[in-house]
């Protein structure tokens, strides 16, 4: 489960007293995170969403599930977060800096929302890190990004190197990185062979622009992918005490 391999590499122990007690999810979804991580320690988990479909539904799964006392979602801005400075032990957001428009701000407030020596944990969504000699992305690699964030809706990339810099800025010690691409294409890969059969194709013509859209933006995931532009990247680092 990449959830349990992700908490695995970043060093969250599952036993003894450093174990999470208290988790912000941010940019939850539906919850699948908070409640697994919810149930796997013992721990209480708060969602944030900006969604009120997402955050309802949220809150009916924890409910079915019986973990309505350990895991709530609530609608808030995942970079004003409604919560009290050094809240957390645990904050971690899966597939979610993608979408924030000032990668700064949404570090600020991951490192507000965290305790002293609490672990965060990010896994996002990157283009590749410049070499020493770069001062920018090549034409061609800014065209592709473009192309992907009107089909996405996404704002502006950045590599694992910026936030890198962003957490070093801030104190971050134990700062960890890596590159997980090679896990996430073949997923990539199986989705779009499996849409580009008979069945699938005359669903897709049938299912409107904005299915259609979607669909083109995937092949041009798998072609960053190619290219070594797009990563599947990991970051945690410790709050300094």
């Amino acid at each position: 489960d990449l959830i349990d391999e992700v908490l695995k590499w970043a060093g969250v122990e599952e036993s003894g007293s450093k174990r999470p007690a208290k988790v912000v999810d941010v940019g939850c979804g539906i919850g699948g995170s908070s409640r697994h991580i919810a149930r796997k320690y013992g721990a209480t988990a708060n969602g944030v969403t900006l969604s009120p479909y997402q955050a309802m539904r949220g809150n009916q799964l924890a409910q079915e599930q019986g973990l309505a006392d350990r895991a709530s979602f609530q609608v808030a801005d995942a970079l004003d977060m409604p919560f009290a400075s050094s809240s957390f032990d645990l904050v971690w957001s899966l597939e979610s800096g993608e979408h924030m428009p000032d990668k700064k701000r949404f570090v600020d407030e991951l490192f507000r929302v965290s305790m002293p020596n609490g672990r965060i944990i990010i896994v996002t969504w990157c283009h590749r890190d410049l070499s020493p000699n770069e001062t920018s992305l090549t034409k061609k690699e800014l065209n592709l990004l473009n192309k992907i964030n009107r089909a996405y809706y996404l704002p502006e990339w950045c590599s694992v190197d910026d936030y890198v810099k962003i957490l070093e800025e801030k104190g971050a010690t134990d700062v960890k990185t890596e590159d997980w691409s090679w896990v996430i294409a073949p997923f990539w890969k199986a989705v779009i062979v499996s849409s580009l059969r008979p069945g699938s194709i005359w669903g897709l013509l049938k299912s409107g622009f904005s299915t259609q859209r979607g669909a083109y933006a995937m092949l041009l995931m798998l072609r960053g992918f190619d290219m070594g532009l797009i990563k599947f990247g990991l970051i945690t680092c410790t709050k300094p005490k």
